[in-house]
């Protein structure tokens, strides 16, 4: 018999300004912390050295993870134009230079090839695996990776700022599993000077803001505390882009057993996902099928 997981048994969302030169995985491990939580997990990670909104969820919300990983984002970033490096970001070394410069209209028509759908490389030094192995243990062994393209969406890419020649401040809004430091090493390779993340901000994520999230120092202040509790969202947000469906106390009980049950059903049809509330809380996620909904996920609260 596995050993009990020790902690309180709490759920919501707890949103983090994530700071620069921190995993998101140890973000995640000290809101756990703070908060005593039994269980915790982030929804996206974002690199050590960028910051933003980093959405962390507890006990039932770490099943509504996927909605928020699937949900468009919003990046500001700064391309520093000219050298290339291995990591694609300012971490790493310098592995290729170009005294060429774009024009702001340069930059603006290139930009374009990088809006919709695009197939994208992921940089050698990720997360992505490769035969069971993590891409960025391969490249820091020396090895020379080869990744395969991946598809995303891109729905808006702009210029916003040029604060000098080798620097280029853009904004970004993307699907899932969209790499910065891709786009920044790909357009300097259509600008034909070489580039890479200097900086990178996500700015939402979802249905959350990085401006609303508590900074690293406030979580530590209110560790332990009650206080902190008083910031936890209940975890119905992340079901934000799913229909809501009323049930009855009666078809509750069914599906919170694992069972179809009957749903009050208004503009949906027949093979939606859809959610099931009670008396506003999340009851389940599944399939609505003549006025049932048949559950893919349970929620205990």
């Amino acid at each position: 018999m596995g050993r009990k997981r020790k902690g309180r048994d709490i759920s919501g969302w707890l949103v983090v300004d994530k700071p620069a030169g921190m995993t998101s995985t140890s973000v995640v491990n000290k809101v756990r912390w703070a908060l005593q939580a039994k269980k915790a997990g982030h929804a996206g990670t974002l690199d050590p050295d960028a910051t933003g909104v980093l959405a962390v969820a507890l006990g039932e919300a770490t099943k509504t993870v996927p909605y928020i990983t699937d949900a468009l984002k919003a990046y500001e970033f700064e391309v520093k134009l000219g050298e290339a490096t291995n990591t694609d970001d300012a971490e790493g070394e310098v592995i290729a230079r170009s005294d060429t410069r774009p024009s702001d209209d340069d930059i603006k028509e290139a930009l374009l090839k990088f809006v919709g759908d695009i197939q994208q490389v992921p940089p050698k030094f990720s997360a992505v695996k490769i035969d069971g192995q993590r891409a960025y243990k391969l490249a820091r062994d020396g090895e020379d990776v080869e990744l395969a393209a991946r598809p995303l969406w891109v729905e808006e890419l702009t210029l916003v700022d040029r604060r000098d020649a080798d620097h280029a401040k853009l904004e970004m809004i993307c699907g899932k599993g969209g790499y910065v430091r891709s786009i920044a090493r790909d357009l300097g390779e259509a600008l034909g000077c070489k580039g890479h993340v200097s900086w990178l901000r996500r700015v939402w994520s979802g249905p959350f803001e990085a401006d609303e999230g508590l900074t690293f120092e406030q979580i530590e202040e209110m560790a332990h505390d009650v206080a902190l509790d008083a910031h936890i969202l209940p975890l119905e947000i992340g079901l934000a882009d799913v229909t809501e469906l009323k049930t009855t106390p009666e078809g509750a009980a069914k599906l919170r057993n694992g069972n179809p049950g009957m749903v009050l059903a208004a503009d949906v049809e027949y093979g939606d996902e859809c959610w099931a509330s009670l008396d506003g809380k999340a009851v389940a996620v599944g399939v609505y099928k003549a006025g049932e909904l048949h559950p893919s996920r349970v929620f205990n609260q």
